[in-house]
């Protein structure tokens, strides 16, 4: 069944989007400045987005496959910038419990709806400003933070918009915490501004949501979930002649390129089913290789 809505927080699962109230589409092609490497991906997301947590996997295979002719640019898109609307059917933090676990099961990545019971977030907008913050610092390391921030959210039920939550992320991954701090109550809401205009100047009408732009500034659309297929066969149309790297499958090579991954994630990147996935991981689990974090919806297996 189709549920189109203007809320922000109840995702379609079918065109596996998370749409921003009052955006319009666009239908013209987009003209983007491209950057060094052969095709950039202007990726516009939100910390708390769980479509975007959808296409991890995807994300991270495409990486994997293609990270030599690829720039990926993460841009924030304001998922939810407050509570005051009261639209398709959620009013309040509490209507997204329920929705939350059914995403869950619909994109098999575990997330626990129950943060929007026991310390919901009054906004996405902290958080996204912390990740332009991170970027400040090192783009590799905001990436990092990102995800850190994802799995606080999703799996751990921790509220995001709240500065200690944030301030750990940061230091775990290796930020330097003053200016992180400086940077998030200054320079950081000015980069964050400037990305909400580029995607209500691009037509960003939802997360997730990425342009594929060649060496000329065209740009492919790819939005919402989808298939693995659909982000390649956009990098294929703005370079057709790019080559596939061989990922190396062997679990441990797996884990040193992305240390924590759900079971979808690591099925994957590896080829191996995902029916045989748990079983495979616990065995590394047992042997004292991995460590694994249960949440209500999933696992989230970790390097030791």
């Amino acid at each position: 069944m189709e549920t189109k809505t203007s809320n922000p927080l109840l995702c379609d699962i079918e065109s596996g989007m998370c749409e921003i109230p009052d955006s319009a589409s666009v239908t013209q092609k987009q003209n983007v400045s491209p950057k060094t490497k052969s095709v950039k991906v202007v990726y516009f997301t939100d910390p708390i987005c769980s479509s975007c947590w959808g296409i991890e996997p995807q994300l991270r295979k495409l990486k994997l496959e293609y990270g030599h002719s690829i720039d990926i640019e993460y841009r924030m898109g304001g998922l939810l910038p407050d509570w005051s609307y009261n639209s398709g059917g959620i009013s309040k933090p509490s209507d997204v419990a329920h929705h939350w676990d059914e995403v869950s099961l619909h994109y098999d990545m575990p997330i626990d709806g129950d943060v929007w019971l026991e310390d919901p977030l009054d906004s996405s907008y902290p958080p996204s400003i912390a990740f332009k913050a991170a970027q400040l610092q090192d783009q590799h390391k905001a990436i990092l933070f990102l995800r850190e921030i994802r799995e606080m959210v999703f799996l751990q039920k921790k509220n995001i918009a709240k500065w200690d939550h944030l301030a750990t992320a940061a230091q775990k991954v290796g930020l330097d915490l003053n200016r992180f701090q400086i940077d998030y109550q200054g320079k950081a809401k000015e980069l964050f501004q400037q990305d909400l205009a580029l995607g209500k100047q691009l037509g960003v009408r939802g997360f997730p949501t990425m342009f594929f732009v060649d060496g000329e500034g065209h740009s492919e659309k790819v939005y919402g979930t989808k298939p693995y297929s659909a982000y390649e066969t956009a990098l294929h149309q703005q370079l057709p002649t790019v080559a596939k790297s061989s990922i190396n499958t062997h679990w441990k090579k797996l884990f040193l390129n992305y240390p924590t991954m759900s079971s979808r994630e690591f099925s994957e990147l590896s080829g191996i089913s995902r029916n045989e996935t748990d079983a495979y991981l616990q065995k590394l689990v047992d042997s004292g290789q991995l460590s694994k974090s249960t949440s209500k919806n999933g696992v989230l297996w970790t390097l030791k």
